[in-house]
């Protein structure tokens, strides 16, 4: 049974959160109730902050402190959560550039644990899924297996082991009742819009959650996760500069890979230096812009935990449950919808955008469309651009005053279904580059990839 939930001051303001069989719990009503204490949790605070206030305490202090504290237990409970809770945090952390700069330290290591870690299944229930997926004599099928997790996701736990010829890997094993977990969460989610708006101001939470709420399904399917990962390995075999570990078994809720040492994103993020950021940065937006050229998919979750840089410097990519088939490779309008934003042509990139369905041209004008894109299209007219949290920021600032012009035209545009994960992972990867504080050759790498994008440079205004 989980210990119950605490502060730094070792004071109890929670239930344990598992289920009796260290899983998640499965129920929506007892998910339910974990959620549902945390916007009255956060009422509590924010009701404290007021009387301190009245007491003469500065209000810039007592809102960062409320703040920080509902994002300590935000991020504690939907860690615990797992399922589609927990990837709520995990995206979360992929934005964690967004924040204001004085709460984004505080925030910062509750991100980290949540990209790593969550709380570990017990040992007995850990080898039940293995028994269930290769039978009772599944340790017939390893040299080696170590009990203890070495990382924890939304869904499943990884363990290292040594498969039967000796080859070190990665044993991913689901939690019991992942799936309906997910399912719980899909109606539960949509409760904690005003609690993720509260503890990272700026993020458009109801977008967020939306999108993730489409796509958690797919994630508790490993045999689907294994086809993907499997075409993303013999798309980059040998490449000199990213590495994704070849599939070697999966059997229903386990699935066993090669093992990949290397530094973790979030460490590098946290204490990497100058050169190991701009690396992973120039790596990640490679392999982004590169995969559907040569892989024919979309990695879709570009939150750091799911990469490590490696000692020889390559970029491996660890976790796939989120990608989408892309067949045909890049929408054939992209190239040219950036290349005239790139370039400052209001009138091509109007066009382009209206012959997308993005917009309908008596609603946006040319102007207010440019005006809008412009500050995203930055990174494209320098050779290498430098992101940073302050820019992430006045972009968040802008785009969450529903007064500004921005907003405004932002209301008017229609984004197709089918476009909603590349947006998000535009947006998830601009958050890590900002967060890795990286210079990166953007526009060489879409150049390369990106057909289309290639044509004459304009001179921008």
């Amino acid at each position: 049974m989980a210990r119950p939930l605490t502060d730094r001051l070792g004071r109890r303001y929670g239930p344990p959160v598992t289920s009796e069989d260290g899983g998640p719990p499965r129920g929506r009503l007892a998910r339910t109730a974990r959620l549902a204490a945390l916007p009255a949790a956060h009422a509590g605070r924010t009701a404290v902050g007021i009387g301190k206030r009245l007491g003469g305490r500065l209000a810039e202090a007592v809102a960062a402190q409320v703040q920080q504290r509902t994002a300590e237990q935000l991020f504690a409970v939907l860690g615990q959560l797992k399922g589609g809770a927990m990837k709520v945090g995990q995206a979360m952390s992929a934005m964690e550039a967004a924040l204001p700069e004085q709460l984004a330290g505080p925030f910062r290591e509750s991100l980290v644990k949540l990209q790593e870690a969550a709380p570990a299944m017990p040992t007995p229930l850990v080898h039940g899924q293995l028994e269930g997926a290769f039978g009772p004599d599944w340790r017939r099928l390893f040299r080696d297996f170590d009990d203890r997790p070495v990382a924890a996701a939304s869904v499943g736990q990884v363990h290292r082991a040594a498969w039967s010829d000796g080859t070190p890997v990665a044993v991913k094993v689901q939690y019991p009742g992942a799936g309906a977990a997910l399912v719980a969460d899909l109606g539960v989610l949509q409760a904690l819009t005003p609690l993720v708006q509260a503890a990272a101001p700026g993020l458009d939470a109801r977008q967020l959650l939306a999108e993730l709420r489409d796509r958690l399904v797919d994630e508790v399917d490993y045999v689907r996760e294994a086809d993907a990962q499997t075409a993303f390995a013999d798309a980059y075999r040998d490449d000199p500069d990213i590495a994704v570990p070849d599939v070697l078994a999966v059997e229903g809720q386990v699935l066993v890979t090669r093992w990949v040492d290397g530094t973790p994103l979030a460490r590098v993020i946290a204490d990497g230096t100058p050169d190991d950021r701009d690396r992973a940065g120039q790596l990640l937006v490679r392999l982004l812009a590169s995969a559907p050229v040569r892989a024919r998919r979309l990695h879709g979750d570009p939150h750091p935990g799911n990469f490590r840089l490696l000692p020889d410097r390559r970029l491996a990519v660890l976790d796939f449950g989120a990608t989408e088939a892309l067949p045909d490779g890049w929408p054939a309008r992209l190239g040219p919808l950036l290349a005239a934003g790139r370039d400052g042509d209001a009138v091509a990139l109007h066009r382009i955008a209206a012959s997308a369905g993005l917009l309908r041209p008596d609603r946006v004008t040319e102007t207010a469309l440019l005006a809008l894109l412009d500050p995203y299209l930055q990174p494209l007219r320098s050779p290498s651009y430098r992101f940073t949290r302050a820019w992430m920021q006045e972009q968040t600032r802008l785009a969450s005053d529903p007064f500004s012009a921005a907003a405004r035209t932002q209301r008017r545009l229609t984004i197709p279904p089918r476009h909603l994960l590349l947006q998000r992972v535009a947006a998830g990867l601009a958050g890590v580059l900002c967060s890795l504080d990286a210079t990166v050759a953007v526009d060489t790498e879409l150049r390369r990839w990106l057909p289309g994008y290639d044509g004459p440079r304009l001179h921008h205004r």
